[in-house]
C-alpha cells in the first residue's frame, strides 16, 4: 500500500508505482517531469507509464503533467481516493488487515469501504483523454507536434478556457522540453510496453542513465531548473530536427562487457 498524500515526483513515483493499493488524497501532485531537466522517465517509468490506458503514460511522460488525485484515479496511478482526515483511520485498518490470513483481500474490501469521490478532473476530461489516445498513439513525436498544432479548437476542451485551448498548451509546453529528451522517452515507453520482465526494463533504463547523464541537456537542465532557477535551458541539440537517429542508438546501445546492470540475488 502507498499513501500519496502529497507530491509524488520522480523517487516518490518509483517508491509508490509496485504497490497494489496506490491512495491519493487532496494533496497529491504526481508527475514524472524528467523531460524538464533532460532526463527521462526513469525509476521504472518506461514499464509503469506505457501500460496506462488510452496512452496517457506517454502524454504523461513527454508533456510532465502533473496531477491531481481525480486524474490520477483516471489515469490509474492510484487505486483509491481517501481524505487526509480519515488517513488515521485508513492507517490503522491497513495494519489490521496485513494481519488477516488474506491480507490483500482485506486490504482491498477496506480501502473499498473508506474509498470517496475524488471530484472532477483537472486535466483528464473526457475529450482531453481523446485527444491523447490520438495524439500521443502516433509513431514519433515530430508526428505529435504537428498533430497537436493541427487539433481543430472544435476536437477539445478545458475547464474555465477556450475550446482548443487545452491541445495549444500540450504544444506549448512540448516546446520547452529537451528535443533529445522527448526523442529518447518516446523510444524508452514505446519499447517499455514489451519489454518482457520489469528487470529487462530496468537494464534499458540504466543503460540510458549511462549516456544521458554525461550529456549537455541533463547538465544544462540541472542548472536550469534546480541550481540557477532561471527555468530558461539552452538545448542541445535545439530542435527535434537535429537530433539523429544515430544519437538516440548511441545511447540505447548496450553497454561494455562487464558495465551492463543485473538485479541482486534474491536469498
Amino acid at each position: 500500500v502507498a499513501l500519496i498524500d502529497g507530491v509524488t515526483m520522480g523517487g516518490g513515483v518509483g517508491i509508490s508505482m509496485p504497490a497494489r493499493f496506490r491512495v491519493a488524497t487532496e494533496n497529491t501532485t504526481y508527475a514524472m517531469p524528467e523531460t524538464g531537466i533532460g532526463l527521462f522517465p526513469d525509476v521504472g517509468g518506461g514499464w509503469y507509464l506505457p501500460r496506462k490506458p488510452e496512452n496517457i503514460g506517454m502524454w504523461l511522460a513527454l508533456t510532465g503533467a502533473r496531477l491531481k488525485a481525480a486524474d490520477c484515479l483516471i489515469a490509474g496511478i492510484a487505486t483509491h481516493y481517501l481524505p487526509t482526515e480519515i488517513l488515521a483511520a485508513a492507517r490503522a485498518q491497513i495494519a489490521g488487515a496485513a494481519q488477516t490470513h488474506d491480507a490483500a483481500k482485506a486490504l482491498e474490501s477496506g480501502l473499498n469501504a473508506l474509498h470517496e469521490s475524488a471530484g472532477r478532473p483537472r486535466e483528464l476530461l473526457p475529450e482531453n483523454v481523446g485527444l491523447i489516445d490520438r495524439v500521443f498513439a502516433l509513431d514519433s513525436v515530430e508526428a505529435i507536434f504537428a498533430a497537436l498544432d493541427s487539433t481543430p479548437f472544435e476536437r477539445v476542451k478545458v475547464v474555465e478556457a477556450e475550446p482548443g485551448e487545452w491541445a495549444q498548451a500540450q504544444l506549448a509546453t512540448l516546446r520547452t522540453k529537451s528535443p533529445q529528451t522527448l526523442k529518447v522517452t518516446f523510444r524508452q515507453l514505446r519499447e517499455g510496453a514489451h519489454m518482457a520482465s520489469f528487470a529487462d526494463e530496468m537494464r534499458q533504463e540504466y543503460r540510458i542513465a549511462c549516456r544521458v547523464s554525461s550529456r549537455h541537456d541533463f547538465q544544462e537542465g540541472v542548472r536550469a531548473v534546480v541550481i540557477d532557477k532561471d527555468n530558461a535551458p539552452k538545448w542541445n541539440p535545439p530542435t527535434l530536427e537535429a537530433v539523429t537517429d544515430e544519437m538516440i542508438e548511441h545511447i540505447f546501445a548496450p553497454l561494455p562487457e562487464g558495465e551492463e546492470w543485473t538485479p541482486l540475488p534474491i536469498e
